[in-house]
C-alpha cells in the first residue's frame, strides 16, 4: 500500500472553498460522461451517526456513485481484465470539513483493491501542518508529502485549458487573482486542503506499477480539479448551499440521461 498526503493551497475561505467543491464536482461529472463512460450517481442524501468518521463528525451528506471508466486505465489493465469489470463504486462521508470516501471495484478485484481519500480542510493555512489525519507513527513513516500550486506546477499541454489557468484568471466578484510567483505566501484569505490517499492493488507483478500509476492519477485529478474550481468561481460564489443541493439532483438527472441516450446509440450501432 501507497499513502501520500497531497495539501493544495487556494485563495478562498474553508466555507468558500464548500460551494466551489461541490458545484465544480457537478461540472467534472458532466465534463466526463458521455461515449457511454463517466459518472451515474445511486444516492445524495443527508446522513446521522456513521462509524467511519468517529465521534467527530456525526452528520453531513452521503453520495454513492458508480464510474464508469473502461476507456481510462492502462491498455494493459483492460487487456487483463474482464469485459464490464472496469466499473468503481464509490461512497464519500462528507461532514464539511472533513471528508472521507472510499472506491471499490466490487466486480472483479473486491478486496484486492483499496482506495481511500480522507480529506480536511483549514483556514488561515499554508499546508504547514503536520499530522492532521491523526496518523499513528507506523502511517507517518510509511506517508509521503506532496504540495499542490494550482498556479505553478507544471502540466502537459494535452492537459491545458486556457479558461483555467490561475495564472490569467481574475475574479470578477472577488478581484483574486492573477496567481503568479509565491502567490501562497502573500495571497488573502488562504487555506488549505490536506487529501490523504491510501492506495492498495493486490496483483501479483502488477502492485507497485498499479499503485503509483493511481496516486499519479488522483494528484492529476487534483491539480486539475482546483484550477478549476478557482477560475469557476465567478460561477459558484454567490450560490447559497441549499441551491447547490436542488442544482446536484437536476445534475444526477442529466448524467442519467446522457447515459441512456449512449445506451440507446450503441444498441442501434451494433444492432
Amino acid at each position: 500500500m501507497l499513502i501520500t498526503e497531497y495539501r493544495i493551497p487556494l485563495p478562498l475561505t474553508v466555507k468558500e472553498y464548500r460551494i466551489g467543491q461541490l458545484y465544480t464536482t457537478m461540472e467534472m461529472s458532466k465534463d466526463e460522461t458521455g461515449g457511454g463512460e463517466g459518472v451515474e450517481v445511486l444516492e445524495n442524501r443527508p446522513f446521522e451517526d456513521t462509524p467511519l468518521l468517529g465521534n467527530t463528525f456525526k452528520e453531513g451528506q452521503y453520495t454513492h456513485k458508480i464510474y464508469h471508466l473502461a476507456n481510462k486505465v492502462p491498455k494493459y489493465l483492460r487487456y487483463l481484465t474482464p469485459a464490464g469489470s472496469l466499473q468503481f463504486e464509490e461512497k464519500a462521508w462528507n461532514s464539511f470539513p472533513y471528508c472521507s470516501t472510499e472506491i471499490t471495484n466490487p466486480s472483479f478485484m473486491k478486496e484486492n483493491f483499496t482506495l481511500i481519500v480522507k480529506s480536511h480542510h483549514f483556514d488561515d493555512d499554508i499546508g504547514e501542518q503536520e499530522n492532521v489525519h491523526q496518523l499513528a507513527p507506523q502511517e507517518l513513516q510509511q506517508r509521503t508529502v506532496e504540495f499542490i500550486d494550482i498556479a505553478n506546477d507544471p502540466i502537459r499541454p494535452s492537459l491545458y485549458n486556457e479558461e483555467y489557468d490561475p495564472s490569467l484568471y481574475k475574479s470578477t466578484y472577488t478581484q483574486r487573482g492573477h496567481l503568479k510567483g509565491d502567490w501562497i505566501r502573500t495571497t488573502k484569505p488562504i487555506m488549505t486542503c490536506y487529501k490523504l490517499v491510501y492506495s492498495e492493488f493486490k496483483w501479483l507483478g502488477l502492485q507497485g506499477r498499479v499503485e503509483k500509476f493511481i496516486q499519479s492519477t488522483e494528484r492529476r485529478i487534483f491539480f486539475l480539479f482546483h484550477r478549476m474550481l478557482f477560475c469557476g468561481m465567478d460561477s459558484w460564489y454567490s450560490i447559497p448551499l441549499n441551491h447547490i443541493r436542488d442544482l446536484e439532483k437536476q445534475n444526477a438527472l442529466e448524467l442519467q440521461r446522457r447515459r441512456r441516450e449512449d445506451a440507446l446509440r450503441g444498441y442501434t450501432e451494433t444492432s
